[in-house]
């Protein structure tokens, strides 16, 4: 079981502290779009990025889909969200997308060495990518990595160096039709990673994107697409974050992937905005024949989250797994889930989902698993665990499981609960005080998907969950 403070030595990056992650930056910016969206500033953020007519003419499009899109009935409250009053492009003075550290302009390099970037890269990680608000302001590949056919490219740069290849794929699996939100991301969509795999290539260190917002009243539409091509395979681990100012900022970034044949992608996400944040995800990812995806997912810290990434297993033998964590405090709502969609002969799929809720927070986990009468012989298991540390809050499980195959094995299982007093007791009897006690049950709840990421990473988020449940003692 997971110390809830690991010791220094495996903290090589230093400590992230709510502080850290709350604290906002004293910057000056020489392009920041009015509040607001219209017309003129969806061409002034297409004139800003140098983008050809095909993307300006996807982005009206989109608008257009959006001012007739409506929310739906089911989701969580969004009254409080003023899209009017948000400004959607900005960019930070002096900054570009440089390969090298020293050329980011000290103020952004402050905030990023604040949150242990570039140290993870030098550490652990193959290259590390660093998004400040619309604009991607740093990068780096190794050299192995770029002389393998790796390409690692802001998606802004990569529309005009891979044009057909964007062409091709943006918002093919999220389509701007998709939802309301789907449909503004197509509009405004700003930076983001593209990131390419080719053929056979194995990347066996992981990679980084690191994506901070700043400004008060403000948005990230960041726009990632990646492509594994055929026995491809590699992990990527994305941190999100952003300052507590006491208005209403939103994240609506969209995540697409392809794989291939018998390629493997593990797509790692720690999500910890701010309490000010609306977190309005999409993700979604399509498998070919013996592929296989790994969604591991933490959501923490915005104060409403609505995020459900979607596995559509394609093709034969192909595999999803959706491993989550949800930590719903005093004033979340966090609302996440799971889509899986069997079209495949023998596709299989797993689902669990671990959440802890206290303080009045909202715990809801949705998901649909809907296996299609060509998924004969399909495999999904799903299990669904919730921990309440109080009387006040509240821990939901809504499932949706639709078959339409024969041969189809499914298991579903779900149960929710409060720290088992036994436990707590045999603890307390080895002279465990009852914080320490209470911490280890927790962490020990939510072991099996913490490991699920590099030690270095797991002993930063059991910081984070250690921070999270501060105060309920």
């Amino acid at each position: 079981m997971r110390q809830p403070s690991p010791p220094d030595d495996i903290l090589p990056f230093g400590t992230i502290t709510r502080d850290s992650l709350d604290q906002s930056d004293d910057i000056l910016y020489s392009t920041r779009i009015e509040k607001g969206i219209s017309e003129a500033v969806i061409r002034q953020i297409s004139t800003a990025n140098h983008e050809p007519e095909w993307m300006l003419a996807l982005r009206l499009r989109s608008f257009q889909i959006f001012q007739s899109s409506r929310l739906p009935a089911w989701w969580p409250s969004l009254d409080a969200l003023d899209l009017g009053a948000i400004s959607y492009y900005a960019r930070a003075e002096g900054t570009k997308d440089t390969h090298t550290w020293d050329d980011v302009p000290e103020s952004i390099k402050q905030t990023f060495t604040r949150l242990w970037i570039p140290e993870a890269e030098q550490k652990i990680l193959g290259w590390v990518w660093a998004q400040y608000d619309s604009e991607v302001v740093y990068h780096s590949l190794r050299d192995e990595l770029a002389s393998q056919g790796v390409i690692f490219q802001d998606m802004s740069v990569a529309l005009h160096e891979h044009e057909a290849l964007i062409k091709e794929h943006f918002m093919r699996l999220v389509p701007s039709t998709d939802h309301i939100f789907a449909a503004l991301h197509g509009a405004v969509w700003s930076g983001g990673t593209f990131l390419y795999i080719p053929r056979w290539v194995v990347v066996e260190e992981p990679l980084q994107a690191y994506f901070r917002m700043n400004l008060q009243g403000w948005w990230q539409f960041e726009h990632t697409l990646i492509i594994l091509e055929d026995e491809a395979q590699v992990h990527y681990i994305e941190w999100c974050s952003a300052p507590k100012y006491g208005t209403s900022s939103l994240h609506a970034g969209c995540v697409e992937v392809f794989v291939w044949k018998n390629a493997h992608m593990r797509y790692s996400s720690v999500e910890n905005w701010s309490i000010d944040t609306y977190n309005l995800n999409t993700k979604r990812a399509i498998i070919d024949d013996e592929g296989s995806i790994e969604w591991v997912g933490w959501n923490l810290g915005s104060g409403v989250t609505m995020l459900y990434p979607c596995s559509i297993l394609k093709w034969k033998y192909s595999h999803a797994e959706h491993l989550g964590i949800s930590f719903a405090n005093s004033g979340q709502n966090t609302d996440t889930g799971a889509k899986v969609i069997h079209l495949g002969e023998g596709s299989t799929s797993e689902v669990i989902s671990k959440s802890i809720s206290k303080w009045w927070g909202i715990s809801t986990y949705r998901w649909l698993v809907d296996v299609r009468h060509s998924a004969r012989g399909a495999v999904s298991k799903i299990d669904c665990d919730g921990l309440i540390l109080d009387n006040i809050s509240v821990s939901n499980t809504i499932p949706d499981i639709r078959v339409s195959a024969p041969d189809v094995t499914l298991a579903h299982e779900a149960s929710v609960g409060k720290i088992n007093d036994l436990h707590l007791f045999y603890l307390m009897s080895r002279w465990i005080s009852e914080k320490q006690a209470k911490t280890l049950l927790v962490n020990g709840f939510l072991s099996w998907l913490v490991k699920e990421l590099p030690l270095e990473y797991a002993a930063e988020l059991n910081v984070l969950i250690s921070m999270e449940i501060e105060g309920w003692f």
